[in-house]
């Protein structure tokens, strides 16, 4: 069964194409992947996904339910949940405070009341599991601006998982990262999205490879291919177009 799909789906920016005619499937507990050359849809294929933009044409079905045109607050309800490639977290809280935030924002606890938040001590015990389960709990009182970059992207990654999704989407996790880093962060997607759907837009292909069940290749806005990460790296239009050889 599919959770997420597209359905003819394209877009433009002022009559530019940007996608055409895209029919995705992601079956329920896979690990997809989304690669292609820079420009070819990807982050505007996430950004209908999740409802930052409104397609011009086509549907998304979340599943099986329409989910076309829905805001992101509504789909992180419905239980999506997704990581930017530009570091996005609460910048001037502390490590504890960033998660605690998506633990309250899960439990619909609104900001105003975050002065009654030491009278939830679940809450707290929640959130030093999550710092436990990502490695941050020497960081647990540093402002997140502070943190180096490796473990501000596992900050961002975790924050997209307190909201508890079925479906999480990961846009250019490993950005920027060094070596090191990198095998850190497939080790933490992989022990966070356990059980979970995962979507992932990523660059390195030794990352693509490692993660992914099946990978579909976007091109000038269209599918050129969708299969399993050894029918990809042996399908020749794909090595044309943007593995090589």
């Amino acid at each position: 069964m599919n959770v997420l799909e597209t359905r003819d789906l394209s877009h433009d920016f002022d009559g530019l194409q940007v996608l055409s005619h895209v029919e995705l499937g992601v079956r329920r507990g896979e690990r997809h992947a989304i690669i292609g050359p820079n420009g070819a849809g990807k982050t505007t294929l996430f950004n209908i996904v999740t409802g930052t933009y409104t397609p011009r044409g086509g549907r998304v079905l979340f599943r099986g339910q329409d989910v076309t045109g829905a805001g992101p607050h509504a789909l992180v309800r419905l239980g999506m949940g997704r990581s930017f490639q530009i570091t996005s977290t609460f910048s001037r809280l502390s490590t504890f405070e960033n998660i605690r935030m998506g633990i309250l924002g899960r439990r619909g606890i609104r900001f105003n009341l975050l002065r009654r938040v030491a009278a939830m001590p679940d809450v707290t015990r929640e959130a030093e599991e999550v710092l436990r389960r990502i490695n941050l709990t020497a960081e647990r009182d540093l402002p997140a601006s502070l943190l180096s970059y490796g473990k501000h992207r596992a900050l961002e990654i975790s924050l997209a998982m307190t909201t508890d999704p079925e479906l999480v989407l990961l846009d250019e996790p490993t950005a920027g990262m060094s070596r090191d880093e990198t095998k850190t962060a497939v080790e933490l997607i992989r022990r966070l999205t356990e059980g979970r759907t995962v979507v992932i837009i990523e660059h390195d292909m030794d990352v693509v490879f490692s993660l992914a069940d099946r990978i579909t290749v976007l091109h000038h806005g269209e599918i050129l291919a969708t299969g399993a990460p050894e029918e990809i790296k042996a399908n020749r239009a794909v090595k044309d177009a943007y593995l090589g050889d």
